[in-house]
């Protein structure tokens, strides 16, 4: 009895532990779709869809396994690990080969193989458990109960400790290092029952010492698959708790990436900052109290303290790296001009929408400098309900600046932001300027008070916005404005909204080819 005891408590264990194993894999997918492929609520519904259609087509072919159960078992964690400890490694390579329409083919292949791998497992442990005497009932409920624990435990693994310590290329070779560890503990377990066990022995080392390797030296390989995504040479990668951080040099231009998209180009950032900056300092009347929504690289802020008569520069970004990386990275600093060190500055690391909910301040100028709303979570920041926050924190007499993505590449998801701007009540002025890192790239300003663009004064130095150009920024070109025909009719814009949140299919679409 004590036998049968000691063996059931073991594939209760190894129950809970290769359920670890699977919703950290399943995670891990998911984040390593949303960094590659972009747009992360799609990614992680593709996941868990193909997961789960995997684990049920694994519970299904479960029927025909009812001989040499843990041999059977052992088998499929071996090939968990070896599948799964490869799979961003091997992702990340096929994405430097052969591009992004292969990555998804190869990246739902393993995620379609892994969940029916998993889904052969709690079938076959459940028999095994059975087997031994325990009763069916008593089984299932317990082996069960291990898997769903085991999962809330391996979701906040991967979220709070794994990726951000590890990122994604080792956090799946440590990974697979447990199924196979769990392989190793249920060959001396049941060595007795196991015919080939040498056989099997051999497998799990030699597949054991590959992940080994992989910890060790599949993270430089990776980063050499991920340099030839970039053009310029990587001078500094890391993943934060948020997003993957790429600093390149070439020459003398350092460019940023965020999750893999452009931020800026050190040759002509000033392009996009001087409008982002100085056109809404010109059209409000008083510019003490600014606040910056993004801009964790300090550019904005360089740019704002240009001005004597500005008291106070709230910075808020989610990210707390992005913004020591920018306060310590000489090419950082030299760009910025040490702009963290300023005693005006003031920053907070909170989520945009979070924090305007709860902020009671309110300012001259605001300046949103956020990434394109290409998911869900930045989506909100381009929302009706976003900018009525905005306006409410806003001076009567102030200006609010949004970066609003490019009119040229993204003509609909341009005019969409301004309209939702509009909506909100203020009256919307229109730029778009040409920077060559970025191309044509498109702000929408909104203001309580019409505003005169020939009656905006730069009054600060700069390196390309002038007063007198200010006027000719408001002109966009027939393929380019607002008066778009779609089947013999103008398309009419609807805002963004927290509930219909059409931005980013609109983003989506125009973005795909370029």
């Amino acid at each position: 009895m004590s036998k049968k005891m000691n063996k059931s408590s073991q594939l209760y264990w190894a129950s809970g532990i290769v359920s670890i194993c699977g919703i950290i894999f399943e995670v891990l997918f998911g984040a390593l779709g949303s960094y590659i492929l972009g747009d992360g609520v799609k990614q992680y519904t593709l996941t868990i869809s193909l997961f789960l259609t995997g684990m049920g087509i694994g519970a299904s072919l479960s029927e025909r396994v009812v001989k040499r159960l843990i041999t059977r078992f052992i088998a499929i964690e071996l090939l968990i690990g070896l599948i799964g400890g490869l799979s961003s490694f091997t992702v990340f390579g096929i994405t430097a080969v052969a591009g992004e329409e292969a990555t998804a083919i190869v990246l739902y292949s393993i995620i379609l193989v892994i969940g029916g791998l998993t889904g052969l497992e709690l079938p076959i442990l459940i028999r095994k458990a059975n087997e031994i005497g325990v009763e069916m009932n008593k089984s299932t409920a317990r082996v069960l109960f291990s898997d769903y624990a085991g999962g809330l435990v391996g979701g906040l693994l991967f979220a709070f400790y794994l990726r951000p310590e590890f990122g994604l290329v080792k956090s799946a070779f440590l990974v697979a290092l447990v199924n196979i560890s769990v392989a190793f503990w249920m060959i001396y377990a049941f060595r007795k029952e196991i015919v080939h066990r040498v056989s099997y022995l051999v497998v799990a080392i030699l597949i054991f010492l590959l992940m080994i390797a992989g910890t060790i030296f599949g993270e430089e390989i990776a980063f050499s698959f991920e340099q030839r995504l970039y053009k310029d040479p990587i001078i500094h990668s890391e993943e934060t708790s948020y997003q993957k951080i790429i600093l390149t040099k070439e020459q003398g231009d350092v460019r940023l990436f965020l999750n893999g998209q452009l931020q800026f180009s050190s040759s002509d950032e000033h392009r996009y900052h001087e409008p982002l900056i100085h056109i809404p300092m010109a059209a409000a009347t008083k510019t003490e109290d600014i606040l910056i929504l993004g801009g964790g690289d300090g550019l904005a802020v360089r740019e704002l303290q240009k001005y004597e008569e500005v008291k106070s520069i709230t910075v808020v970004d989610l990210d707390p790296r992005m913004v020591e990386l920018a306060s310590e990275n000489h090419l950082l600093t030299e760009l910025n001009g040490h702009a963290f060190e300023d005693e005006r500055v003031r920053v907070i690391h909170k989520d945009a929408f979070q924090y305007i909910e709860e902020d009671n301040n309110r300012y001259d100028v605001i300046i949103s400098d956020l990434p394109d709303p290409n998911n869900e979570s930045l989506n909100k920041l381009y929302t009706w309900e976003f900018y009525s926050m905005l306006r409410n924190h806003l001076r009567s007499d102030g200006a609010l600046m949004v970066q609003a993505t490019s009119p040229v590449f993204a003509r609909e998801a341009y005019w969409t932001i301004s309209r939702t701007i509009e909506e909100t009540g203020l009256i919307t002025s229109n730029y778009h300027v040409d920077i060559p890192s970025f191309g044509n790239w498109g702000f929408v300003m909104g203001t309580r008070k019409p505003i005169q663009q020939n009656k905006l004064d730069v009054a600060v130095e700069t390196d390309y916005l002038s007063s007198d150009m200010i006027p000719s920024l408001t002109s966009f070109g027939k393929d380019e404005d607002e008066h778009i025909i779609k089947d013999g009719e103008e398309v009419t814009f609807e805002p963004n909204t927290l509930i219909r949140p059409h931005l980013i299919e609109k983003y989506e679409a125009a973005w795909l080819y370029y």
